[in-house]
């Protein structure tokens, strides 16, 4: 079976290359996925896949940070432009981009299920020549949209995934889902996917990442640390008056939204775990000479475990309200993403790295690592702890150009062949491993 894999994926490998750097040049932020998971469901169905897409695997109201409807539309337009596939973009209409595949084997096994990230971010990508996507003529041609986190790499994964399985349906038990994931970034997809259900029949969950500081041929079991994180939109409204002529009538939102600030990165820390908050954006005012009735921040808390970050979360609430009374002002809070922490099933460990062990191109294994940021694959590894399966985050290693969210960010493709020997290892090998009470 080893060696069917390895073969297929190295037949598969200019193919892993060509769909990669096709996302990567038609890169597409959160909830406007349009072009990428139109080309995936389509894919996956000329694939033998059963094919679910948008509100099947997408719950409305537990979407975050959604964009205006106006410019969902154009973005819609937009992607049929560059070629999505017209037949399943009424299924993605409105923002509901997510994808599922489901491979049946016919025979008895567990579910098995793979996350992967389709979205960019939202940033404008260098043309320095000295940048391999621009040398090679596939940088981003979406203003301030681009793949600078590798999940055009994690799409092409996902995919050169399902065509392996296809060929090899023979030797499979059970069931393979394959979870192409949008709004990643932001931690703003998986809740809205994981209340859908997409999860709740899953024994075995992995998902995965490329590169974050690992190096090429090594890969990671299973990574822990995630931070709990939550992200907010905070809107003031107060009273513009002339500044000299009666600035007693006015009800200044600048110096509240000043004063959340400067209070919120005061907050005291928590003895449970390490704690992160930052006011990334500020905007205020429209003149020197008016009170400013207008300002709006957008923020992030983050946590070593939830309570860590539930902890500095209400805390910067009753920051952010009581500046606005302070001050006079209404305040609006919109969380925009959230996450929790969770951590790798230690079970799945040994499994996942026999499994690595048997891929030729692998040079080094690691059980486990700690991560550091936040990601929002740990909605659904805790659903499906939560009903008896077992999960985990896997890192494979890669060369970077630059570091992650940089402009001039780009991998080693060597990576992708890697990952997919891998992670097909470990759906074919899936009915070896027991079953839990909560999923027998």
């Amino acid at each position: 079976m080893e060696r069917q894999v390895d073969g297929l994926v190295e037949e598969l490998y200019p193919s892993l290359q060509e769909w990669r750097r096709d996302f990567h040049k038609y890169a597409e932020s959160g909830w406007v996925e349009f072009r990428t998971a139109s080309m995936v469901a389509s894919k996956l169905a000329s694939w033998g896949f059963e094919v679910k897409a948008g509100r099947e695997v997408i719950a409305e109201d537990a979407r975050m940070g959604v964009p205006p409807l106006a410019f969902l539309k154009a973005q819609e337009q937009r992607a049929l432009s560059q070629g999505a596939v017209a037949e399943w973009i009424p299924l993605l209409s409105g923002g509901f981009t997510g994808v599922v595949g489901i491979l049946d084997s016919g025979r008895p096994g567990p579910t098995v299920a793979f996350r992967v990230d389709m979205d960019a971010l939202d940033l404008q990508e260098s043309h320095a020549l000295d940048h391999a996507p621009a040398a090679g003529e596939f940088v981003s041609i979406n203003d301030k949209m681009m793949h600078a986190c590798g999940h055009d790499a994690h799409t092409s994964i996902g995919l050169g995934l399902a065509y392996v399985l296809s060929q090899s349906k023979e030797e499979l038990h059970g069931r393979v889902k394959l979870i192409f994931q949008p709004a990643e970034e932001g931690v703003r997809g998986a809740k809205a996917m994981v209340e859908a259900g997409v999860a709740d029949d899953v024994d075995f969950l992995f998902a995965c990442h490329v590169g974050t500081g690992v190096p090429l041929r090594e890969v990671v079991c299973g990574t822990h640390g995630y931070l709990a994180t939550t992200k907010m939109d905070v809107v003031y409204t107060g009273i513009a008056s002339h500044a000299g002529g009666n600035p007693e009538e006015g009800r200044n939102a600048l110096l509240a939204a000043a004063s959340a600030v400067m209070n919120l990165h005061s907050i005291t820390r928590h003895s449970g775990g390490n704690s992160r908050i930052n006011v990334g954006v500020l905007e205020a005012g429209s003149g020197r000479n008016i009170i400013p009735n207008h300002a709006s921040f957008k923020l992030e808390t983050r946590g070593d475990t939830s309570e860590v970050n539930e902890y500095i979360l209400s805390r910067a609430i009753d920051i952010i309200h009581g500046s606005a009374k302070m001050y006079g002002v209404e305040s609006q809070i919109d969380i925009v993403g959230k996450a929790g922490s969770s951590d790798p099933s230690p079970e799945l460990l040994p499994y996942i790295r026999a499994q690595a062990s048997k891929v030729k191109d692998v040079a080094s294994i690691v059980d486990t690592t700690s991560a550091g940021g936040s990601e929002d694959a740990t909605y659904l590894m805790e659903r499906v702890k939560q009903i008896g399966g077992l999960a985990s985050y896997l890192v494979f290693g890669t060369t970077l150009a630059a570091g992650h969210h940089n402009e001039k960010f780009d991998i080693d493709e060597e990576v992708m062949k890697i990952a997919v020997k891998t992670l097909a290892l470990c759906a074919l090998h899936s009915h070896e491993l027991p079953l839990s009470k909560g999923n027998a």
